[in-house]
């Protein structure tokens, strides 16, 4: 199986990345996890990106509050899918600043953008994507979803309203 790639901004988003981590070990998926900042070291972090592919990576998740350039400067650098988790929690308007950053790319070096500190969403995407050609991580994503009804449904008819 491929692995995924894991890159954050600074330590400081290290619970986000817990969040994503803990997923894909759920799922059995192998990951890296790196600090590479798109302003401090961005030549790291594009070295990262040019060579994921080759590397064995199959996505990329990247991880930022701010500014957030660090998803679009990996993507800039490589053609595997790239997603981004915008962190929050900050001095700045609770993420919606690291949203935008993160979300609005230009044509033609997309990124795919969850919620603001979205990290196990971002892990389930980067599944769903090694999935389309895994049977095996297919059918546990299938059986996540059908234990995630039950939760639901157990609390549902514990209600006592």
């Amino acid at each position: 199986m491929k692995k995924i790639g894991i890159i954050m901004g600074s330590d400081s988003d290290m619970p986000t990345v817990k969040k994503a981590t803990d997923t894909l070990t759920s799922l059995g998926i192998p990951y890296e996890v790196h600090i590479y900042s798109a302003h401090r070291t961005p030549e790291q972090a594009a070295a990262f990106a040019k060579n994921a592919r080759e590397n064995g990576f199959a996505a990329i998740i990247a991880a930022a509050g701010m500014a957030a350039h660090l998803a679009g400067a990996l993507a800039a650098n490589t053609t595997l899918p790239v997603i981004g988790i915008p962190c929050g929690g900050g001095a700045f308007i609770n993420g919606l600043d690291a949203l935008l950053s993160t979300v609005q790319m230009p044509t033609g070096i997309p990124v795919a953008t969850v919620a603001v500190n979205g990290g196990g969403n971002a892990a389930l995407l980067a599944a769903q994507i090694i999935a389309v050609e895994d049977k095996e991580l297919a059918e546990k994503l299938d059986q996540k979803r059908k234990d995630d009804a039950e939760k639901v449904l157990a609390k549902d008819a514990a209600l006592d309203i």
